[in-house]
């Protein structure tokens, strides 16, 4: 009994981009194979890969996506051309049209402009699956540098920490602990950046740095946090905030990131550490909290946008990323110092008390002993109550004679 090939899959990048390129959405994908929602993410994310006849469904759909997608790009392609030729020819004359080109002007660098954004085009839309021939590149085309690490850090803070101070305001009701969260969690992915920089959330992964640091019991110590802040002016701003901050720190996360950021609920158990059901039912105890102290906010939509407001009104800046890479840098090389001024301290006092420590045996002093029938000689002690008496006896009765003896001479 033979058994059917298994039809080939293109890599799970190249099955998002076909869908996006097609206009479809995970929901529309989904009902054409016959699976859910969650099924065609995990595909696009390579987490599973389907098997059985949803492969071969799916396998279909792909095939007939990149089929419509070359059919759509070929069309744009010509579309393209003819719009850049009339622009061209419009913005030039013919007796314009030789001396402009042998100088290389404007209208040159326009048409290689568009020609290159027609190829960019041919090649971001046509499958992978599907051959297509590279057209000569350009003599004065250069290859794009690599962005550095400071860079790549620089577009992440830029992008992220922003949004994320207002979150984390939301999630502890204190602008200037939101700040320090946020910096500090910078902070740490520049110490860890490849770390960080491989990670295939790496906005996920400071995310949750942060939330962490703002959510840590020590805080309630620190001086400078003991007293409350002054709350929002608005008085509906005031409401939403003082029910954020009665809730369990668990279900203000979990509030906050189903609600608040956008995540699913996968999505949000795998980013508090929680299982699915664990987060589902805190989401759900936390929606009726704020319900029934606002009912107008019943509505999940609503909430949404009240959070994003709430979020919105409160004028929190972050600080300069090279602000924040220059302090990740000072917090690493104190603590470098001090590990090392801590094992030389731990070897000075090693080889001290190695040198002080005595090189041979001493045995204690031995119990007295009776020696020819003297007994030892007893160090003075309590007297017992019989010797109290006596002691007492002797010093009540007068004493008769001289009080000091002293020899005559004959």
């Amino acid at each position: 009994m033979t058994q059917s090939p298994v039809s080939p899959l293109p890599p799970p990048k190249e099955r998002r981009r076909l869908r996006e390129a097609a206009s479809l959405t995970q929901a529309q994908v989904a009902a054409r194979v016959g699976v859910s929602r969650e099924t065609v993410r995990d595909w696009e994310n390579g987490r599973t890969t389907p098997r059985g006849r949803r492969r071969e469904a799916y396998a279909h759909l792909l095939v007939s996506l990149a089929e419509q997608t070359a059919e759509m790009t070929a069309v744009s392609t010509a579309e393209i051309t003819a719009e850049i030729t009339a622009e061209i020819t419009a913005k030039k004359s013919p007796e314009e049209t030789e001396p402009q080109e042998a100088m290389g002007g404007r209208d040159m660098t326009v048409g290689q402009g568009a020609r290159e954004r027609a190829e960019t085009a041919v090649r971001t839309a046509v499958p992978a699956a599907v051959p297509v021939a590279d057209p000569a590149p350009p003599p004065e085309a250069r290859p794009e540098r690599p962005l550095s690490p400071a860079q790549a850090f620089d577009a992440l803070y830029a992008f992220c920490a922003p949004a994320l101070v207002r979150q984390t305001y939301l999630l502890t009701g204190r602008r200037e602990l939101a700040r320090e969260s946020v910096e500090r969690a910078f902070e740490l992915a520049w110490q860890r950046w490849p770390e960080v920089a491989c990670d295939p959330d790496p906005a996920g992964w400071v995310r949750a740095t942060a939330y962490d640091f703002a959510l840590s019991p020590w805080h309630r110590f620190r001086p400078r946090y003991r007293h409350p802040e002054p709350p929002p002016s608005d008085a509906s701003d005031r409401a939403l905030l003082n029910v954020l901050l009665e809730l369990t720190p668990p279900q203000r996360r979990a509030l906050l990131l189903y609600d608040g950021v956008g995540l699913d609920l996968p999505e949000t158990a795998a980013e508090t550490e929680a299982t699915t059901p664990a987060t589902a039912n805190r989401l759900l105890n936390a929606r009726a909290a704020v319900a029934a102290r606002l009912p107008d906010l019943s509505d999940p939509t609503e909430l949404h946008h009240r959070l994003v407001e709430l979020a919105s009104t409160e004028r929190l800046r972050a600080a300069k990323p090279a602000v924040v890479r220059d302090g990740s840098e000072r917090r690493a090389r104190f603590w470098t110092r001090a590990a090392i001024a801590f094992t030389v301290a731990l070897i000075g006092t090693t080889a001290l008390t190695l040198r002080t420590a005595p090189t041979q045996y001493e045995p204690p002093v031995p119990p007295g002993e009776t020696v020819l029938g003297v007994p030892p000689r007893v160090a003075p002690g309590p007297l017992s109550e019989k010797d109290q008496k006596l002691r007492a006896k002797l010093r009540a009765k007068m004493q008769h004679g001289p009080e000091r003896l002293a020899p005559q001479p004959q």
